[in-house]
């Protein structure tokens, strides 16, 4: 955290004992009786060269599925996108159904823009646990009496069903359909087509790996969770299982356990 030091820190708030204590702590460094740092609550760290790096405000980080995440980054990369007027990230409990907090991203656009496109660009630009679970497309942010946005007055988010069901192209093939089975059961939502992004659809980390699971029960056979990252639609998914089909399934395998553990137990038996 920032602190400033000096003769330009004021000497507190305005009748706000409580707060003045909080935000005007001693000065360590200084030799003068009674000098005061000011913390200011913004993150940063100083680079190489010595220049100091603002990172964003330390009341803006949270804390989801045990990654520490500065909203005020992800709030950049979808201002980066040329159609996004406005964007505000919050994490949000309960978002969509789900028990855990998610990351919800409400933008106000110039032009129409699609959520899935917002997400692939601040997938371009950050790492997977950053990207909204979901973003909700607003005319202007709701704001208080004194100009600020009022958090209070955002909608909770909703699947777009009227855009889901625009692009829902239904799974052909049984395969595709045990896919779309289990990702309708996880992710809460009535229809999954071959073509919808698992991520795009609000899936994060841990749904996955309890993907994985309903996924082998389903299959029968064995899915790693690098597989489920590298083809998140259900088309892609699909195609790779079946161009991989001569991998051995879940029986196979624990059969082959079984007769390996055996075989080094007689070994065991004939050296002793």
């Amino acid at each position: 955290e920032l602190y400033i030091g000096g003769m330009g820190v004021g000497r507190g708030y305005l009748r706000r004992p409580g707060l003045t204590a909080e935000k005007f702590v001693p000065d360590p460094f200084s030799t003068e009786g009674g000098a005061r740092l000011y913390r200011t609550g913004d993150v940063a760290r100083f680079r190489p060269d010595g220049e100091i790096e603002f990172l964003g405000r330390s009341d803006h980080q949270v804390k989801i599925r045990g990654f520490r995440i500065e909203l005020g980054e992800i709030e950049a990369a979808l201002t980066a996108h040329a159609a996004v007027r406005q964007a505000l990230v919050v994490a949000r409990a309960g978002a969509g159904g789900a028990a855990a907090a998610q990351l919800v991203a409400y933008v106000v656009c110039e032009g129409e823009v699609e959520a899935a496109e917002l997400r692939r660009h601040v997938r371009e630009r950050l790492p997977e646990y950053m990207v909204p679970g979901w973003i909700v497309m607003l005319d202007e942010m709701p704001l208080t009496p004194n100009g600020k946005i009022d958090r209070r007055r955002l909608p909770a988010p909703e699947h777009d069903y009227a855009e889901l069901a625009k692009t829902y192209v239904a799974p052909q093939t049984e395969l595709e359909q045990h896919i779309a089975q289990v990702w309708q059961q996880l992710l809460g939502i009535e229809k999954v087509g071959v073509n919808d992004n698992f991520f795009d659809l609000g899936g994060h980390s841990l749904l996955i790996v309890k993907g994985q699971g309903k996924l082998q029960e389903a299959l029968g056979r064995a899915v790693s969770i690098v597989e489920l990252f590298q083809y998140p639609t259900v088309s892609s998914l699909a195609r790779h299982l079946g161009e991989n089909g001569s991998q051995p399934t879940l029986d196979e395998r624990g059969q082959h356990r079984a007769e390996t553990r055996k075989g080094l137990t007689k070994r065991r038996r004939r050296a002793s």
